[in-house]
């Protein structure tokens, strides 16, 4: 008898499992908001002739922050979400909507509490500025031209916001594309490109 309640189960444990804990990291947190990731969802949304697709996850990625007084007056992403809530289609205004009401009511809530904001350091945003140059000289824009913007933003984001390798070789071979393949540039231009498709196409 002895011997098979030492080897039996833990009755305690079956009915009281062990409860299981979520790995999260800091960039998770509500109150941690990471500048690129605003301005980068920022240049979608601004963008012109974007996909629901693509307004739904710029949208449902600021969903997940609730950025400082601050920050929203620095980048300005309450006026691109404000302009989204009157989208044409009906689940972006929704959404756009529920984000507004979330920022306005945890401000009035939480007015003297602060976030923790994470920027780009000074030489990786002088590196970008660089690859930005090259871009607009490839598709004949001006620097500041939003479609740039969005170009670089998105290579940046795809490689896991560091200048390392793949973001200089993806620069590069799209570049380099977008110089010699007239068709390319024209496509981009018009918009019937998809910049995330353009930079996963040109990704090494």
């Amino acid at each position: 008898m002895d011997r098979f309640v030492r080897k039996g189960r833990d009755l305690s444990l079956a009915l009281h499992p062990a409860k299981v804990y979520r790995q999260v990291t800091l960039e998770s947190l509500k109150r941690v908001v990471v500048i690129e990731d605003i301005k980068r969802c920022k240049s979608i949304l601004e963008l012109p002739n974007q996909t629901k697709e693509n307004l739904m996850e710029a949208l449902n990625e600021l969903k997940k922050k609730i950025p400082s007084q601050e920050v929203l007056l620095s980048t300005k992403i309450g006026h691109s979400v404000n302009k989204m809530r009157k989208n044409s289609d009906p689940e972006v205004a929704e959404l756009a909507q529920s984000i507004d009401t979330t920022w306005k009511t945890f401000m009035k809530e939480n007015r003297n509490k602060q976030s923790i904001e994470v920027r780009c350091d000074p030489k990786t945003e002088c590196l970008r500025s660089n690859a930005r140059k090259l871009l607009s000289e490839a598709l004949k824009l001006k620097n500041d031209d939003p479609l740039i913007e969005n170009i670089e933003r998105e290579i940046f984001h795809q490689c896991s916001r560091l200048i390392n390798i793949n973001y200089r070789r993806t620069v590069r071979t799209l570049v380099f594309s977008l110089k010699q393949k007239p068709e390319v540039q024209e496509q981009v231009k018009t918009y019937s490109l998809p910049v995330k498709q353009l930079i996963e196409n040109h990704k090494k």
